[in-house]
């Protein structure tokens, strides 16, 4: 199998998996409108709610739908497909490249879905601040992909769904997806030491211009250098055991 054959294979089953495509896209959809219709015209932190919640959903879908795809790195263990793909002249490095592309395959419409969800509920932004927003949002991404792939090369495939639930979930709410849990004080300098705090404050830098903070930058930066090199661990681990 070429490189140009596995990467269009990969790009299409993603595309072609309607049921877990129409999941990823319509679970953060449903809470949007659920919470922020009921509550259109209050104000949060100085911002409309629809935006604000917007913002914190925006980073709750693109993170769930980034590690998704580490299920399915779990089913393809456990049928054999890495054993076969392991006797290619494939190289590892285009199956990691095929798979972080459709990660982010997944993650970009869930983004545009919610965007235009805000926009029926009135957010307004001018496009500089809708295209720095998204530009953030898929940088800050970075750690999550490797989330999901440690987590496809590393729990077994009967328990991944609880798994990465679990683990976006316990994300989202630290990281202040659904509102936030510290005000201030040491709890506050732990939650920014999380990607998924600075994933929520993407939408929110944007308004006012000039970017992420270096603070943020630089966890960013940490845990995708640390996570990278596991990833690339636990799948020579489990390549081996195939």
């Amino acid at each position: 199998m070429s490189s140009a054959t596995h990467f269009r294979y990969e790009i299409l089953r993603t595309v072609r998996n309607r049921r877990f495509f129409a999941v990823t896209l319509a679970l953060p959809l449903v809470i949007f409108y659920a919470i922020a219709s009921a509550n259109r015209h209050v104000m949060t932190e100085g911002i409309a709610f629809p935006l604000y919640f917007m913002t914190g959903m925006a980073a709750y879908g693109s993170m769930f739908a980034v590690v998704s795809p580490g299920a399915r790195v779990a089913a393809d263990r456990s049928r054999g497909w890495t054993r076969q793909l392991r006797i290619t002249p494939l190289r590892a490095s285009t199956d990691l490249t095929a798979k972080v592309a459709t990660a982010y395959l997944i993650a970009l419409p869930t983004l545009v879905l919610l965007f235009l969800a805000g926009a029926t509920l009135g957010v307004r932004l001018d496009a500089s601040q809708w295209l720095e927003m998204t530009g953030l949002l898929l940088i800050g991404l970075a750690p999550f992909v490797a989330m999901g792939f440690i987590l496809g090369n590393a729990v077994p495939v009967d328990t991944m769904p609880a798994a990465l639930g679990g683990v976006v979930l316990l994300f989202a709410l630290f990281g202040g997806v659904f509102g936030r849990l510290f005000n201030g004080g040491t709890m506050l300098d732990v939650e920014k030491l999380l990607p998924s705090y600075w994933l929520v404050q993407a939408g929110k830098t944007a308004l006012h211009g000039g970017g992420w903070p270096a603070e943020a930058w630089i966890v960013i930066a940490v845990w995708t250098a640390v996570l990278v090199p596991v990833g690339m661990l636990t799948y020579r681990r489990s390549t081996s055991r195939a």
